[in-house]
């Protein structure tokens, strides 16, 4: 049986996202995005995920110049578990989105 590993995303930005460029001059971007959940507590209250989003190349160029803190994007991407040391060295481990389309 065939693995598969896609997300399917809809919230809003918590702030503008960052574009960087690797030491090889690759475009790679970041950012936040706020997920409602769909259930609420059991006080009433809406439960919100921050899941941290990455995008590469052209498309990080492109969502730096057309969205900004509080733009409602979808995103399609993939899971991506990183495991690294702090500065502490302590280990980590981190969850986050490698966009394949954004769109706003």
């Amino acid at each position: 049986m065939a693995s598969l590993n896609k997300i399917f995303l809809i919230g809003r930005l918590t702030r503008d996202p960052e574009l960087r460029y690797t030491q090889q001059g690759t475009p790679v971007g970041n950012f936040t995005l706020a997920v409602d959940r769909q259930f609420k507590s059991q006080q009433g209250e809406t439960q919100t995920d921050f899941i941290k989003i990455i995008v590469w190349r052209k498309l990080a160029e492109t969502i730096s110049k057309y969205i900004f803190k509080g733009s409602m994007v979808f995103v399609e991407g993939n899971l991506q578990i990183r495991k690294y040391e702090d500065s502490n060295n302590i280990k980590r481990t981190s969850a986050e989105v490698v966009a394949n389309t954004v769109q706003f």
